[in-house]
């Protein structure tokens, strides 16, 4: 007859006794190493250069984002202001003569150029 052996699944946390303030549903409390988070000032000095990087970086990212709405923003406005004069210029032709319409059209561009 051969025995067969049955491992029992390993256990997670070591078991501990009772507590001796009774708060069982406590963690249990670790030794107070008060140099354990301390970095070196190399380090601390390279992880500042990343930082400066990484920001850096972001706000580039979001400069080229705004630029780029700003341009569709702008796209829009031009887009409608040139439809609006086609209907003052349509309007404009309803009342006189084409011929007419076209000379104001091109004096008022030349106003424009010299404007801006």
């Amino acid at each position: 007859m051969s025995t067969v052996t049955v491992d029992a699944p390993p256990q997670e946390k070591p078991l501990h006794g009772m507590r001796k303030n009774g708060k069982q549903w406590h963690e249990p409390r670790k030794a107070f190493r008060p140099s354990s988070g301390l970095t070196s000032f190399e380090k601390r000095a390279k992880m500042r250069i990343e930082m400066a990087a990484m920001k850096a970086k972001e706000k580039e990212m979001k400069e080229e984002k705004e630029a780029e709405r700003k341009q569709r923003v702008q796209a829009i406005k031009d887009k409608r202001a040139a439809k609006e004069e086609k209907e003052r210029y349509e309007k404009m032709a309803e009342k006189m003569h084409k011929k007419r319409v076209e000379r104001l059209k091109r004096k008022e561009k030349r106003n424009k150029l010299l404007n801006s």
